[in-house]
C-alpha cells in the first residue's frame, strides 16, 4: 500500500471532530463484506470489554462503513479494537 492510499484510509470524514482532550478516538473502516449484524457485534464487544462508545458511523454506497469510536482517557493501557 502506498503512502497516498494509507493516508486515504486514516483521514477522517469532514465534520468528525476529535479535538476533545478528555477522550481518545479510534477510526475504523469496516469493509462491505462485513454484515450489519457482524459489525454490530464487533462494536458491542469493543464497548463491553474495552470501554469504547460509538461516536459516528457513515455507511457508503458500496456497503463499507467508517466508524469513529471514543472512550475517556485513562492512565492504564487498554488495547484498541481490531478489524479482521
Amino acid at each position: 500500500m502506498t503512502s497516498e492510499n494509507a493516508s486515504r484510509f486514516t483521514r477522517l470524514p469532514v465534520g468528525w471532530d476529535t479535538s476533545n482532550d478528555d477522550y481518545e478516538y479510534v477510526p475504523l473502516k469496516l469493509p462491505k463484506e462485513v454484515s450489519r449484524i457482524s459489525a454490530s457485534l464487533r462494536l458491542a464487544i469493543s464497548a463491553e470489554f474495552h470501554g469504547w462508545e460509538l461516536t459516528r458511523l457513515r455507511l457508503y454506497p458500496d456497503g463499507s462503513r467508517r466508524v469513529l469510536l471514543r472512550r475517556r482517557k485513562t492512565g492504564r493501557h487498554i488495547p484498541e479494537p481490531t478489524v479482521r
